[in-house]
């Protein structure tokens, strides 16, 4: 793993260091790990693989809630109703409390009337069942440059349009979950 600078926060690769094919529970895998360490965090974020593959599998496995990032573009859209399809059958098999903490609008241009036809389609298709985040995080060159640098919008464009919408869906999520614990 690599520590960030950033207020304590570990950052580990998704990539996966070892075959599962053979592995017994290999879906449970990661939710083990993740309970034996969950007592030193107050949060833990997975980025997990835009795949549908046995990593995301264990992801979902052991997550409290999922994140759904989707590019403002038709075939992402499409593509979610796959994931959803997944995310309910790991609810039901397992793990029975994994909820949708909403869906992101990512790589957004407001320039373009496609880019605003899509996020309107996604907010009418799946706008009454899931929360579509308010905050979108806009198309930026500077954020495709941090994967090349391996480093965090943050550490790289802490004030640029991208890092600040960050921000503000921290603010939105953390918003709502604190709305959300009031009322359990």
């Amino acid at each position: 793993y690599r520590p960030s600078f950033l207020f304590y926060l570990v950052c580990t690769p998704c990539t996966p260091m070892f075959s599962l094919v053979n592995v017994m529970s290999r879906e449970l895998i990661l939710k083990r790990y993740i309970e034996s360490i969950k007592q030193h965090y107050d949060y833990i974020l997975i980025d997990g693989m835009p795949s549908l593959g046995m990593l995301t599998i264990n992801v979902l496995a052991c997550a409290d809630s999922v994140l759904i990032p989707v590019q403002a573009a038709y075939l992402p859209i499409k593509g979610l109703q796959q994931l959803m399809k997944t995310i309910a059958q790991v609810k039901r098999q397992l793990n029975p409390r994994l909820e949708i903490e909403g869906v992101l609008v990512t790589m957004f241009d407001r320039r373009t009337k496609n880019a605003r036809d899509i996020t309107e389609l996604l907010e009418e298709n799946y706008g009454a069942m899931l929360n579509v985040f308010a905050n979108k995080i806009p198309i930026s060159v500077r954020a495709a440059e941090t994967t090349a640098k391996g480093v965090s919008i943050f550490q790289y464009d802490p004030n640029g349009s991208v890092g600040q919408a960050y921000k503000a869906l921290t603010k939105e999520v953390l918003v709502d979950e604190r709305g959300n614990s009031e009322r359990d």
